[in-house]
C-alpha cells in the first residue's frame, strides 16, 4: 500500500535523549518506563518493552527516535505520551532505532 507525502508528513518523529528510566513493576509484558528529552517539546514519558536487550541503566543518556503525535495512551497505571521506536531482531527482540550521528533533541525526521 503507497501512502502520499502529506500522509507521511502527518507522522511527527523526532529524535530525543532518554533522561530516566525504570523498570514497570506491575505491567504484563515486562516493559521499562522511559523518560525523553524532546528539546522544545519537553521531557515525554513512554512505556517499552524492550527488556531482552536493555535494561533501565543501560538507557540514561541513548538517543532515540520517537513518534510524538499519537494521543497519549494508558498501560496500567502509566500513561505513556510517545511511542519510541524500534525493530524486532532474529530473535524477536526489540532493537532501539537510533541515529547514526548526535543530532539535537526534538530534531525532526525528514
Amino acid at each position: 500500500m503507497s501512502i502520499s507525502w502529506q500522509d507521511f508528513e502527518k507522522v511527527d518523529i523526532r529524535a530525543g535523549t532518554i533522561v530516566r528510566a525504570e523498570p514497570f513493576e506491575g505491567a504484563r509484558k515486562p516493559a521499562i518506563k522511559v523518560w525523553v528529552d524532546l528539546g522544545e517539546s519537553g521531557v515525554k514519558k513512554s512505556s517499552a518493552q524492550i527488556t531482552d536487550l536493555y535494561t533501565p541503566e543501560t538507557l540514561i543518556g541513548k538517543k532515540v527516535v520517537c513518534v510524538v503525535n499519537f494521543p497519549p495512551r494508558q498501560i496500567g497505571s502509566f500513561m505513556s505520551e510517545v511511542l519510541v521506536t524500534g525493530f524486532p531482531d532474529a530473535n524477536n527482540h526489540i532493537v532501539l532505532c537510533t541515529p547514526d550521528s548526535d543530532v539535537p533533541n526534538g530534531a525532526r525526521l525528514f
